[in-house]
């Protein structure tokens, strides 16, 4: 069932016109969030710890753009070498990121674009004025 905009009503209705009925009006958070395990939370608030830091939200942001090495990551950032390097250690052991080496270079990439969302919507959060 498809939901579209109805005549003269700024709600949404069915296609057929009708208004769809909310079980959960009086209690939209009456159904209870899914249980996760201790482990499974302490994973993601070391996860979330990791990018906790203003230059490694930097670096991400970088590797969302494309792939870089560690002096790509010194220009663009303005941030001295041994510090960037510390904090993509922090960043590669959280699995966030991942080196490949290339010649003399080691290239950084994202392991996967779910945890540069996390950093886009937190950056877009803030910028809106929340």
């Amino acid at each position: 069932m498809s939901i579209v905009a109805g005549a003269g009503h700024s709600g949404p209705t069915t296609a057929d016109g009708v208004l769809p009925v909310d079980d959960h009006a009086e209690h939209p958070r009456s159904t209870p969030a899914p249980v996760r395990t201790p482990r499974t939370l302490a994973a993601a608030g070391d996860l979330l710890r990791a990018l906790a830091a203003p230059v490694r939200i930097a670096i991400v942001l970088q590797l969302l753009v494309s792939d870089r090495c560690v002096h790509d990551l010194v220009d663009a950032l303005g941030v001295a070498q041994p510090l960037i390097s510390q904090h993509l250690r922090v960043l590669k052991s959280a699995g966030v990121v991942h080196g490949e080496r290339r010649g003399r270079e080691v290239v950084y990439s994202l392991v996967d674009d779910h945890l540069a969302h996390i950093v886009v919507d937190a950056v877009a959060h803030v910028e809106e004025g929340r």
